[in-house]
């Protein structure tokens, strides 16, 4: 599966004052570069926190957040200034019938979304809602390296009290 969006110059000026650039070259430093050096199966910035959210909203078999979320961010500066990203995700191993989908909540969650049960013809709502997961996850793919490319992640966990306690011994 393969989620993608031109973002233009201006929507990136006004979210921080990042160019294209500043954000295709954290990307490679961040998911290419560091992802391979950490020998990764997975050249993305974290695939795996958003779709282990939406499988365990949805009675996904969590077991295969592993294999889900093995796949690649790509960025790259287009010649006006906008940003080209995509998100491929090739082993997305969604359902929409069966399992955990028709425990009451996952499957009111995926009434929600429009795709519980099979589709007609049978397969389109399970294809449907890999389209689903695909964005949310480029969308966290987006917002996590923009906030990298701002120097914002850092002071964001700290404001948010989440930069750990420290011990003073």
């Amino acid at each position: 599966m393969i989620s993608e969006v031109v973002i233009p110059r201006s929507t990136l000026e006004k979210w921080g004052g990042v160019t294209a650039e500043d954000v295709a070259e954290v990307n490679n430093r961040k998911n290419l570069l560091g992802s391979a050096l950490a020998h990764s199966y997975g050249f993305n910035a974290h695939f795996a926190n958003i779709i282990a959210a939406i499988f365990i909203a949805t009675g996904q078999d969590v077991a295969q957040v592993v294999e889900s979320s093995m796949g690649i961010t790509w960025m790259e500066p287009l010649d006006n200034g906008d940003l080209y990203v995509s998100v491929t995700l090739p082993s997305l191993e969604v359902g929409t019938v069966g399992g955990g989908t028709g425990l009451p909540t996952q499957r009111e969650v995926l009434q929600m979304l429009g795709v519980y049960g099979s589709g007609n013809p049978p397969g389109t709502n399970a294809l449907k809602f890999a389209e689903i997961v695909a964005a949310a996850v480029l969308a966290g793919e987006v917002n996590l390296v923009l906030a990298l490319a701002r120097d914002e992640l850092a002071r964001a966990h700290e404001m948010l009290g989440r930069a750990g306690k420290r011990s003073s011994a």
